[in-house]
């Protein structure tokens, strides 16, 4: 790029008046005129003016300002005198007194045409390079430098067209850096085209590149004109891409302040509207922020510190930035979880106790431990939430029980449902460099209650997925541990927040799925299924006020007595809880609700005989004592998910070699139930009066119904023993009686679980006594009378008196003549029988 000292005379003219006479700085001197400069005789014997930063070429005109006293001595003799002086650069600029030894060899005759005295005793002269000189001796260091010289004269050695062309396309390079540079005036490139001389052309120019001084030396020095005018080029054509590159920098940036002043001007405007309107701007956005942040108690020093950080990026991000949005929204997250703000308990035990009563009947282990609770939090204000899990069959009231709770607390209560969650993040949250990042949904349930002590329900944990997103249940192991809690960290948060003062409930109605490290950090209560006597409470205290509000009655308009209720129970549900219980009894409410809308009755009255007009004919049967009446059949009890069930097993036997057969759709535990009770049977048939041709030559079939269903356990060990014994000594098993129990080869029998739930179905199916393994009487003792009522339970240590128990005294056929087999048919291995023989076995199987 070209220096602007071109105009130099600028920069004098207002100093000494005297330098108005001097017209120009760029003599257009003609080729003649400059051969004539340059070629011109020179002194053998120079004074030596050292230049600092700059070479000067022949024919050029610069100013220099004079400022070391051997050059100020060296100025004045010379301006006195011929005023011809030789100018030599220096090596290295930023020595202040130069030897000899500092200066270069060539330099430029120079003519001092203008001396200028500045105020502060310096000197500044105008001069112009004549032609080029070689030192040979310096002859004088003081006062200032003199040296012997001899001429240096460049040569010409290109001409015509080849010199025409090489002058033009320096000119138009030049041209195109003029134009280019923001800082060399347009009049420049006149000047240059207007040179009509070569060699000063390429001095001129020379002059006024950008380039070090060493580079510029290197030029002066060279002879020939062919090669100056190449290196000339090559540093134009640098010159000449560092400006076209500059040019494109500069157009973007302009294109982009340009959008950004667009930006600005609407930004404003929008500001000075919002202003009228009364809304808040950006400022007044921050400023709110601020003012959130210093009314903010309990808030943490990381989380503070945190906070102001982040105020401090958000006010240098413009509003238009995507990230303006990302930090106000965690900034705002931040201030809205309550930090050490807690909801007062009230520790009133009998308050309590009258609210847990008011909104559930019976589930006295869960009152009794929130009472527990109370108490101790009473005594110990400090104490740590405790982590409870409610487990058992769907519609037992385990959510509802939730909220309960916390109204007892005078807590907030906030529940969501696990069911299904398959990422880790839905726990822990998202981290800030997701689109759309949000913290989990335990902290937003937090922020959604407004206090940091909330009663908060886990439903369905027992239903949590994993995937390749992670585990949830995983991230649930320090949410849930007591040990660990009081210090979460949350992935969007990153800061540390106590969720010890949290009483997390989980919901579940099955343990299995439940890993078993999570499961260990929560208390299990186990919430059972009602009995026939509680459904009628609830439905009489909760569920038909409930559902007469619902349709739009009134309790004057419709009643139900306590005989339909029994009635609904029995006939129209089968479960554990009371939730198919209450769409029965909206069902007859929206039956009387109909009638009182359409004038044909004012109230109505449900009797029994009105619950099956409501509800249509009968649902379930109790059919354990109808389908007990031929031998091989007995009734179990099974526990599942949703409670406890009755199940009905059956064995026949017909005409082959003795091989088994199980259908049912049976795991392999209940298949080896099976084999036991074979292998019993078979060790005592003389003691059981069981012929052993029962065993050699007629084949056995067990089967269990419901076969859609997979079934397995160990519980069914006794039920089967009694189903195949019932069917090899053809005496009935007991209609009314239901049974339970793990059965060895040794004749033991086990202890199983879900006895509360077994004996709930019993009482459910019309069972009047149940037989159950000795080692479950504890369970059974926990068992509220109420619910026992009139059921007779009897418990086995071993399998010996079972068969007299279950089964009745007399046999429906002589096992002897039922399984008698001739002997002429004994030596048929395939189990092929006669014409009569297969009448006969046609008749068992029926």
């Amino acid at each position: 790029m070209f220096e602007p000292r071109f105009k130099f005379e600028d920069s004098f003219s207002e100093q000494n008046d005297g330098f108005d006479d001097f017209e120009q700085a760029i003599p257009l001197m003609s080729e003649e005129e400059e051969k004539r400069l340059t070629e011109s005789e020179i002194p053998d014997n120079l004074p030596l003016l050292p230049l600092k930063n700059t070479v000067l070429f022949p024919g050029v005109v610069v100013p220099i300002t004079v400022g070391r006293d051997r050059s100020l001595e060296l100025v004045k003799e010379a301006y006195e005198n011929d005023k011809i002086i030789g100018v030599v650069a220096q090596k290295d600029e930023s020595v202040e007194n130069p030897t000899k030894d500092d200066l270069y060899k060539m330099g430029t005759v120079a003519q001092i045409l203008k001396l200028i005295k500045m105020p502060d005793g310096s000197k500044s002269i105008v001069i112009q390079g004549k032609s080029i000189f070689e030192v040979k001796e310096i002859t004088q260091e003081k006062p200032f430098f003199r040296a012997d010289v001899e001429a240096f004269r460049q040569e010409m050695d290109i001409s015509g067209v080849e010199l025409d062309a090489s002058i033009r396309s320096v000119k138009e390079t030049a041209s195109k850096i003029v134009n280019l540079s923001p800082n060399i005036p347009s009049e420049a490139s006149i000047a240059i085209n207007n040179i009509s001389s070569p060699s000063f052309l390429l001095n001129f120019i020379s002059s006024n590149l950008q380039v070090d001084l060493t580079a510029k030396q290197e030029i002066l020095e060279v002879r020939k004109f062919s090669e100056r005018l190449d290196t000339v080029m090559e540093h134009l054509n640098k010159e000449l891409q560092v400006l076209n590159l500059s040019e494109e920098i500069r157009t973007k940036v302009k294109s982009d302040i340009d959008d950004q002043q667009r930006d600005f001007y609407l930004r404003q405007q929008m500001k000075a509207i919002q202003e009228a309107l009364g809304e808040d701007s950006e400022q007044q956005d921050i400023s709110k922020l601020q003012k959130r942040l210093k009314n903010k108690k309990g808030l943490s020093d990381d989380a503070r510190e945190t906070v102001e950080k982040e105020l401090q990026r958000l006010e240098m991000t413009p509003n238009s930035s995507p990230n303006y949005g990302i930090i106000h929204s965690y900034i705002e997250w931040i201030l809205d979880l309550p930090w050490g703000e807690t909801s007062k308990d009230k520790l009133d035990l009998k308050r309590a106790r009258k609210i847990l009563d008011e909104d559930h009947y019976g589930l006295e282990k869960v009152k009794k431990r929130i009472i527990e609770y109370l108490a101790v939090l009473k005594l110990k204000k400090d104490m740590k939430a405790p982590i409870l899990c409610f487990y058992g069959p769907p519609g037992v009231g385990k959510t509802s029980l939730g909220k309960s709770i916390a109204r007892a607390l005078n807590r907030e209560f906030e529940r969501f449902s696990l069911g299904g969650i398959h990422d880790e993040a839905e726990i822990r949250g998202h981290r800030r460099t997701y689109i759309g990042a949000l913290p989990g949904r335990i902290l937003r349930s937090i922020k959604k209650a407004g206090k940091g002590n909330p009663v908060m329900m886990l439903d369905e944990i027992d239903k949590v997925g994993a995937d390749y997103r992670g585990d949830p249940t995983s991230a649930l192991l320090e949410v849930l541990d007591p040990e660990q809690n009081d210090s979460f960290i949350d992935n969007y948060l990153e800061l540390e927040y106590d969720l010890s003062k949290v009483m997390f409930i989980a919901t579940a109605n099955s343990l299995d799925t439940i890993p078993a490290p999570l499961r260990d950090r929560m208390e299990i209560i186990n919430i059972s299924g009602y009995t026939q006597e509680e459904k009628v409470e609830i439905a009489r205290k909760y569920l038909i006020p409930k559902q007469i509000e619902e349709n739009g009655l009134s309790k004057k308009q419709i009643k139900i007595s306590k005989a339909a209720i029994e009635r609904i129970i029995n006939q129209y549900t089968r479960e554990s809880g009371v939730r198919n219980l209450e769409r029965q009894i909206g069902s007859v409410c929206r039956n009387v609700a109909a009638k009182i809308a359409s004038d044909e009755i004012e109230k109505m009255s449900i009797g029994v005989k009105d619950v099956e007009e409501a509800l249509g004919k009968r649902k379930f049967f109790s059919d354990a004592a109808e389908r007990t009446t031929v031998p091989g059949v007995s009734t179990g009890l099974a526990w599942t998910q949703y409670g406890g069930d009755i199940l009905f097993i059956e064995a026949s036997v017909s005409r082959g070699s003795g091989k088994l057969h199980i259908t049912g759709q049976l795991g392999d535990v209940m298949k080896e139930s099976a084999m036991l009770a074979i292998s019993y049977l078979r060790a005592r048939y003389q003691e059981l009066g069981i012929p052993k041709e029962a065993f050699d030559h007629w084949d056995l079939h067990i089967h269990v119904p419901q076969g859609a269903v997979p079934k397995d356990g160990p519980s069914a060990g006794i039920s089967l023993l009694s189903a195949v014994a019932s069917i090899f000594t053809q005496r009935k098993v007991k209609g009314t009686l239901a049974m339970t129990g793990e059965i060895t080869l040794r004749g033991l029998v086990l202890p199983v679980g879900g006895i509360k739930e077994k004996v709930l179905a019993a009482k459910r199916a019309g069972i009047e006594k149940v037989i159950l393994p000795k080692k479950n009487e504890k369970d059974v003792d926990e068992i509220e009378e109420d619910i026992m009522g009139d059921l007779q339970v009897e418990y086995l240590e071993r399998m010996d008196p079972l068969l007299d128990i279950v089964l009745e005294d007399e046999p429906e056929t002589n096992p002897a003549d039922f399984f008698h087999v001739p002997e002429h048919q004994k030596k048929d291995s395939d189990g092929s029988v006669t014409k009569n023989d297969a009448r006969k076995e046609i008749a068992v199987m029926d």
